[in-house]
C-alpha cells in the first residue's frame, strides 16, 4: 500500500492493493484461482489504482480536510456480487465523543466489478470516480436512498 502523504487528503491513511491476510481484520479473502468474470475491459492494477488516486485528488479539498480515520483500498478480485465499492465503518454523522481507539473505516473499490461493466478505459475512469464519490458519501453519513434522490 502506498501512502497518501502530501495530498489534500490527510484523513486517508492508505491506497493500494488489498492483499488477503494483510488487511486489518478483513473477513474473507480473494482466491488464488483465476476468475473469469467476463471482463469487458482489462485495466492493469497499477493503472486502476491511479484512477482511484485521480478520483480522490479531483474532489474538493474541503472534503479531504474533514475526512477522518478512513483507508481507501483497491480489491483486484471480483468483490461481492453486485457491488462496485463498499464503505465499512462508522459514518462521521454517527460518531460521538466516545469515538476513539477504533480501526480505520475502509472504502474498498472493486477493480474487476468496475471493469466488467465498462467498455473503455475512459468509461472505467468515470465509473471509478462515481464509485469513489458514492462511498465517500457513505463516510459522511449519506445513505443509498438519499444518494439516489441526489442522482447518484
Amino acid at each position: 500500500m502506498s501512502s497518501r502523504e502530501g495530498t489534500a487528503w490527510p484523513g486517508i491513511l492508505s491506497l493500494g492493493s488489498f492483499v488477503s491476510g494483510i488487511a486489518q481484520g478483513a473477513a474473507g479473502s480473494a482466491s488464488g484461482a483465476a476468475l473469469d468474470n467476463g471482463l469487458v475491459i482489462e485495466v492493469e492494477p497499477g493503472r486502476f489504482e491511479e484512477m482511484v488516486v485521480t478520483a480522490l485528488d479531483g474532489l474538493p479539498e474541503e472534503l479531504g480536510r474533514v475526512m477522518r480515520n478512513v483507508a481507501v483500498t483497491v480489491e483486484h478480485g471480483p468483490g461481492p456480487p453486485g457491488l462496485l465499492g463498499l464503505y465499512e465503518g462508522i459514518p462521521l454523522t454517527s460518531r460521538t465523543s466516545q469515538y476513539a481507539g477504533v480501526l480505520p473505516d475502509r472504502i474498498t473499490i472493486y477493480r474487476q466489478a468496475i471493469c466488467a461493466i465498462c467498455r473503455t478505459e475512459q468509461e472505467a475512469a468515470g465509473q471509478v470516480r462515481r464509485t469513489v464519490i458514492h462511498e465517500i458519501a457513505h463516510h459522511f453519513g449519506i445513505d443509498d436512498n438519499r444518494l439516489s434522490e441526489l442522482g447518484w
